[in-house]
């Protein structure tokens, strides 16, 4: 469906809807039980594609202050992101030479997951993290960490008190950036003359072919294929030379970029950008059937749940993510369906899914109180989860994994 939506990237006004998630709620609004009485904001959330540029935006922002100031996303809890940040940083410090010279600076640091490496490595680092109380951790573990939301401004800040960066990186945080132009300026800004940057997201195109429609939440406002990022980075005099495919979160892209002229575009960029041409990127035929695969998993989950309430088996959940609240708020799947939601997060536990109100408990709950079944809704972190819990798996439980398709481990 086509419509007007001023492209946030190339400033066109031409584009096409791809998807409607309806009205949800913030998806890391983890709710007390004595907030339950006051009022639970909702926001409308669709996907749309420019069809100047090809970059996936959702249409309605939420202000960044409401997204970030708090937040209860805590990388450490993750052993998978822990040891995917630590071998990172071993082959960032070696391939760049990185030393007690040199400055990395990462955007949106959360906890000090990864700059803890760089801290042990004695590499001089700076964190910028908007959530005071994550910030607050991360400066416990010895870690400098601004309390900022980044963007042009701060880098000249930044800039001007001789704090430029040879290494600048940012995981899982572009996406969340409402304006691309100035988080991308800010970035060369921000960057030394032979610098690199290191960004890590999502990638576009695996999200469209494996239909992973729950990384769609407000504070996702892009989804990037190489196709889009190409001419948003050129236009600020940056150059993508180098790419990476990464199989963490159902599939993302490590991309890297300096400025013009600064470093060898090498054939993994190129043979990319070709590849998506190749697929359709460029075409909005590619984008078309998004929505009804959704539809059909959100068919064949429902009534799976159906079938096994209706036999009498007992279901619960695994990972109070975001991408689980798009899913369960969505599919209309709620605490008459689940019994409750387990996660390893200490600073979920005790709180209330955002929208459908299911309690989240520690992980242990899965053993003690052993449901037939548990919908993996951090299907992202499968094969880490399934170890964790194999003794739960050992007396008979088993695990619904709800993307790319419904099946049962």
């Amino acid at each position: 469906m086509s419509f007007r939506l001023k492209c946030r990237s190339c400033g066109r006004t031409e584009a096409a809807q791809i998807l409607d998630l309806g009205q949800q709620p913030l998806a890391n609004n983890l709710l007390a039980p004595a907030d339950l009485a006051k009022p639970e904001p909702r926001f409308p959330l669709r996907l749309a594609v420019c069809k100047s540029c090809w970059l996936l935006q959702i249409t309605d922002l939420v202000p960044p202050v409401e997204l970030f100031s708090e937040y209860l996303y805590f990388s450490s809890f993750s052993d998978l992101m822990l040891r995917h940040a630590r071998e990172a940083c071993e082959g960032y410090s070696q391939e760049f030479g990185l030393n007690g010279q040199s400055l990395v600076v990462e955007v949106a640091s959360n906890d000090g997951y990864l700059l803890q490496n760089f801290v042990r490595a004695k590499i001089p680092c700076l964190g910028i993290e908007p959530a005071a109380n994550i910030a607050q951790v991360a400066r416990e573990k010895g870690i400098e960490t601004l309390v900022e939301f980044f963007g042009q401004k701060l880098a000249s800040e930044l800039t001007a008190s001789q704090r430029q960066a040879d290494l600048i990186l940012g995981n899982n945080v572009f996406a969340h950036a409402p304006d691309p132009n100035d988080f991308i300026a800010g970035l060369k800004t921000l960057l030394k003359p032979n610098g690199r940057l290191a960004l890590e997201f999502p990638y576009g195109a695996d999200f469209i072919e494996h239909t992973e429609f729950d990384t769609i939440y407000h504070e996702h406002v892009f989804y990037f294929t190489l196709t889009a990022l190409k001419p948003l980075f050129e236009r600020h005099g940056l150059t993508i030379f180098r790419v990476q495919r990464l199989p963490i979160h159902g599939g993302s892209l490590r991309l890297f970029a300096g400025h013009t002229g600064a470093h060898v575009v090498e054939p993994s960029a190129t043979d990319l950008l070709a590849e998506e041409t190749r697929k359709g990127v460029n075409d909005l035929g590619y984008y078309e059937g998004f929505g009804n695969q959704v539809r059909t998993l959100k068919d064949d989950l429902v009534a799976l749940l159906v079938k096994l309430k209706k036999e009498g088996k007992r279901i619960a959940a695994y990972g109070a993510s975001a991408k689980g609240s798009t899913l369960l708020n969505y599919y209309g799947i709620g605490a008459d369906t689940l019994d409750f939601v387990a996660d390893r997060s200490t600073y979920k536990q005790g709180r209330l899914t955002p929208g459908t109100h299911i309690p989240i408990v520690p992980p242990e709950a899965l053993l003690q109180r052993q449901p037939d079944y548990t919908l993996l809704l951090t299907w992202n972190f499968a094969e880490e989860i399934l170890a964790q819990q194999q003794a739960y798996r050992d007396v008979g439980g088993k695990f619904l994994v709800p993307i790319p398709q419904v099946k049962i481990v």
